[in-house]
Formats: C-alpha cells, sequence, structure tokens
C-alpha cells in the first residue's frame, strides 16, 4: 500500500509490543533465579512447591485472559494495556521484595495477571491497525519484543548470577549474596520497562476497530488516515461497518458467540493456542537448568548456554517476520510442527543412550530456532487474524485463556512427568503432541496471508 505511512505504524506497534517484552522478560526471568529463591524459601527438595513456583503466574495469565477480551471489547484496547503495565511494575516491586514463599507466591499471580492482559490485547491491538499486506509483519513485531524480553532475562540472570564458584554447595549458594539479594534484582529490572510502557501507552491512539465498534468514526478515520491516507481510511471503515452488520454474528455478544460458525472458529484459535504450549518448547526456557545440567553443563556453564538459546530465538524470530508475509501462515506452522516431531525424537533418543554436552546442546538450539521461526509468532498472528470484528475481544480472549490454561498444566506437571517418564520418555511423549498437531492444522487451518480481516472473517463464515 502505497500510502501507507510506516513510521507513524511502526512507533504504534513498538509501544503496544512492549507488552510482549514484558511478558517475555517476566516468564523467563524465574528460570535464572530458581536456583537462588528455592533454598531461600526452602522449597528445594519439593518437586510439588517447586512445581507451583514455576506456575503460579500463570493462575493470574489465566485470569487476565479471562477478563480482558470482555473487558476490552468494553472499555478498549487501550485501558487494558495501561493496566497491564501498572499490574508488570506492581509484581516487579513486590517479588524482588518478598520475604516468604505465600508472598511471593501473591506478586507472581499479579504479574501473571499482567501477562495474561498484555498477550492477549498486545497482538490483537496490532492486527487492528495494520495493513492487511503486512499484518503478519507487524503482529510479529509483539513476538519479537517477546523474544527480547526472554533475552533480556536471561542476561539479566547471567550477570546477577556470573560470580557463583562452581564449587559452591547448596549452603554456601544460600548464603552468599546471589542467594539472599541477587536473585531480588532479577525481579527489580523489569521496572525499567514496565514504567517506560506505561508511560508512552497514554501517547498512542485506540484501535479504530474498536471506535467504529463504538461508533466514534471520527476518532477512527483520523487515525486510519495517518495509517493509510483518505482513501485507505473510508475504505476501511466502509468494510469494518459491514462486518458489524453481517447476519451470522447479530444480535447480542452471547448470542454471537454461541453461533455455530463462531463455535468453530474459536474451536480452532483454541487448539492452536494449546498445540503452542503442549509443543512443549517453554520446558527448555523454564526448566533451563533442568536441561542443561542433565547434559553435562555445570551452574556457570548453565546460564551462558541460556543466552546463547535467547540469541538463536531473537534471529530465528527476525527470519520469521521476513517470511510470515510472504510463505504464509500455514505453510510456516506446518514446518514447525514437522520439524519438532522429529527433532524431539532426536532428543528423546539422545538422553535414552546418555549422549551429552554440546551434541544436546546443539538439537536444543535448533528447536528453538524452529520454535522461534514458525510457531511463536506464527500462532499470535492466526489468533489475531480469525475472529470476526464482533467478537474478536471476546474470542482472542478465550483463545489466550485456553493457551495459559494449557501452559500452567504443563509447567506445573513437568517435574512429575520428567520423574515418571525420564528425560528420553518426556521429548518423545511433546514429540507425539506436535505430530497430532501437524496432522490437525493440514487439515482444518486455512491460509490468511495478504487477506484483510473483514475477508478473513467471511472466508470463515463462507466455510461449512
Amino acid at each position: 500500500m502505497k500510502n501507507t505511512k510506516y513510521t507513524f505504524l511502526l512507533c504504534i506497534s513498538l509501544v503496544a509490543a512492549l507488552g510482549g517484552l514484558l511478558f517475555g522478560y517476566d516468564w523467563v526471568v524465574i528460570g535464572g533465579a530458581k536456583p537462588f529463591y528455592e533454598l531461600y524459601f526452602g522449597i528445594a527438595d519439593s518437586p510439588a512447591l517447586q512445581g507451583w513456583a514455576m506456575s503460579s503466574a500463570l493462575v493470574g495469565c489465566v485470569l487476565g485472559a479471562m477478563l480482558s477480551g470482555k473487558f476490552a471489547d468494553a472499555y478498549g484496547r487501550r485501558l487494558l494495556l495501561i493496566i497491564a503495565a501498572i499490574l508488570f511494575s506492581l509484581s516487579a516491586l513486590g517479588t524482588g521484595l518478598s520475604e516468604t514463599f505465600k508472598v511471593f507466591i501473591i506478586w507472581r499471580i499479579i504479574g501473571g495477571v499482567g501477562i495474561g492482559i498484555a498477550s492477549t490485547i498486545s497482538p490483537l491491538y496490532i492486527a487492528e491497525i495494520a495493513p492487511q499486506q503486512t499484518r503478519g509483519l507487524f503482529v510479529s513485531l509483539n513476538q519479537l519484543t517477546v523474544v527480547i524480553g526472554i533475552l533480556a532475562a536471561q542476561i539479566v540472570n547471567m550477570v546477577i548470577s556470573n560470580d557463583v564458584p562452581s564449587e559452591y554447595t547448596s549452603i554456601d549458594i544460600l548464603n552468599s549474596w546471589n542467594g539472599q539479594s541477587g536473585w531480588r534484582y532479577m525481579f527489580w529490572a523489569e521496572l525499567v520497562p514496565a514504567i517506560l510502557f506505561f508511560g508512552l501507552m497514554f501517547l498512542i491512539p485506540e484501535s479504530p476497530r474498536y471506535l467504529i465498534k463504538r461508533d466514534k468514526y471520527n476518532s477512527a478515520e483520523k487515525t486510519l488516515v495517518k495509517i493509510g491516507g483518505i482513501k485507505y481510511a473510508h475504505n476501511t471503515i466502509k468494510k469494518i461497518k459491514e462486518s458489524f452488520i453481517g447476519e451470522d454474528f447479530s444480535g447480542t455478544p452471547v448470542k454471537a458467540l454461541l453461533n455455530k460458525k463462531a463455535i468453530r472458529i474459536i474451536s480452532l484459535g483454541v487448539v492452536l493456542a494449546v498445540l503452542q504450549q503442549w509443543c512443549g518448547i517453554n520446558i527448555i526456557f523454564n526448566y533451563a537448568q533442568e536441561v542443561f545440567v542433565s547434559a553435562g553443563y555445570s551452574i556457570n556453564d548453565l546460564f551462558v548456554n541460556i543466552v546463547i538459546t535467547g540469541s538463536i530465538n531473537l534471529i530465528f524470530t527476525l527470519v520469521a517476520m521476513g517470511t510470515v508475509d510472504k510463505l504464509g501462515r500455514k505453510k510456516l506452522i506446518l514446518i514447525g510442527y514437522g520439524a519438532l516431531t522429529v527433532i524431539y525424537a532426536l532428543l528423546g533418543y539422545f538422553y535414552y543412550v546418555n549422549i551429552t554436552g554440546f551434541p544436546l546442546l546443539l538439537l536444543v538450539m535448533l528447536a528453538i530456532a524452529v520454535y522461534a521461526m514458525t510457531m511463536a509468532p506464527i500462532t499470535w498472528v492466526i489468533l489475531s487474524e480469525i475472529f470476526p470484528n464482533r467478537i474478536r475481544g471476546v474470542a482472542m480472549s478465550i483463545s489466550t485463556f485456553a493457551l495459559w490454561v494449557a501452559s500452567a498444566l504443563l509447567v506445573q506437571t513437568f517435574p512429575m512427568l520428567n520423574e515418571f517418564f525420564g528425560e528420553s520418555g518426556i521429548f518423545w511423549l511433546y514429540g507425539i503432541i506436535c505430530a497430532l498437531g501437524f496432522v490437525y492444522i493440514l487439515k482444518l487451518l486455512p491460509e490468511t496471508k495478504s487477506k484483510s480481516l473483514e475477508e478473513i472473517e467471511q472466508q470463515f463464515l463462507k466455510e461449512e
């Protein structure tokens, strides 16, 4: 689109995508703090409490995702992102100040609510402002900032933990600066982007599609003119208005959600969201300590290897951004599930025959590379595109809710599943899930590249 004002579009997309950065940082920082806070709170010998510490934020994610769609449709996308910024700030401060495990859990849950909101609304907002030709690229910006947040957390964790001698015992670590205070600074570092996110959110406009839904056409037109010019604004407003009066989604929001075709679309979104988590890749991030220690690395090697994986994640997310609007969503996500099936089979075999060290790390990096250029960004792009205008906020919320429930189950059950199946069995289990996901997507997911949100809506409504 020749008249697109890409500088303006990029600026407001990056501000919204700061929610993704905070999501990524908050999601991963706990993995680096894990060796220290577990000793501090005395839970190092309790798999159940270890799992609860890691998954407690996901309780908040579920709550945030569950509420965000309804409130975003009622009060706008921007207000919800401002609330997320406040929650991230409070959680970062409170988690670092925690003196008891109970208080630690409360603040992690509060931060999780922020993650649930940001993970739902940030990609949704970007999808609603981006032109169809480059929507995949701009929505992928959110995943890029997630990855940057992950890498930032990994680097902060490595820098703070860099002075832990390899010969330290658990008691030595507990009594060290890291064991008493260092892990707190890992959480406090999140305050910087959280406060920046809060301030910048007041400088970006509300989503034009939300404004049109609320009959605020003048405000929507101003934003759309800034994005693509007067002709683009008028054409977009016309298409959006037509989508709200379609017979398939007329009536109350509840009735619209219970429409047979709406249920089919939402079901697709829910399955895609669950598959993105149950493919198992987040275990490598959240349980990096176990994965790398079992591969034969010391605690000092651990943080260096984690940063390497974060860098791979960043590089291949950039690859995804360059291909999502060219190759298409369906082709990329099929490549992802197919490749991970093979990689997990090999990982399971390596663990089974006790192959450790660099070969194992190489496979882990390959898995992260595949995930970063396929399922990680593409799932969010698809979820932000496939739902009809009238129910987009709530439908996105339902899918994100399902994603975080799946994630909570994954993280909470991993210590027990890992103990039951062993390292080889757990990767073979995730490989089976990826294979099933490949078949499901091949049969049921249509291609959505280069189509407007309204054209995608009509594509789904026409399918029987």
